[in-house]
């Protein structure tokens, strides 16, 4: 493995888990009395933990084609994970701004697991 995959890797990897925190404190502001934002929070924490997870999975795979099933699983985890705050943005279920940078950092990580995916299956 290059330097500058491992990296990357050390990069997503830590970023991912980074990104898992500030959800877990963000969720941690919502008002957890309204019945809608208790939903969509667990779906956030859901997703937005997984990509982490998934990326933990793709370093210990078994094979290439392992790896790349896990960082997909991840840029999933990561879509799904801007789709739940937009959706709180737009419903106006949470703080705007904080909503915001944790969006354009679920569209950072996507960016890297897609290019990232996109380079593996290329060097097949």
């Amino acid at each position: 493995m290059s330097e500058t995959n491992s990296k990357i890797k050390i990069d997503i990897k830590s970023r991912s888990y980074k990104f898992a925190l500030e959800v877990i404190v963000f969720i941690d502001t919502l008002d957890k009395k309204d019945f809608n934002v208790q939903i969509l929070a667990r779906q956030l924490l859901r997703c937005g933990t997984s990509i982490g997870a998934n990326i933990i999975e793709a370093i210990a795979a078994s094979s290439r084609k392992d790896f790349i099933n896990f960082y997909l699983y991840a840029l999933k985890s990561a879509n799904e994970t801007k789709f739940w705050l937009n959706l709180m943005i737009d419903s106006a279920k949470a703080e705007p701004n904080k909503a915001k940078e944790l969006l354009l950092e679920a569209e950072e990580l996507s960016k890297i697991l897609g290019a990232s995916i996109v380079s593996l299956k290329n060097n097949d």
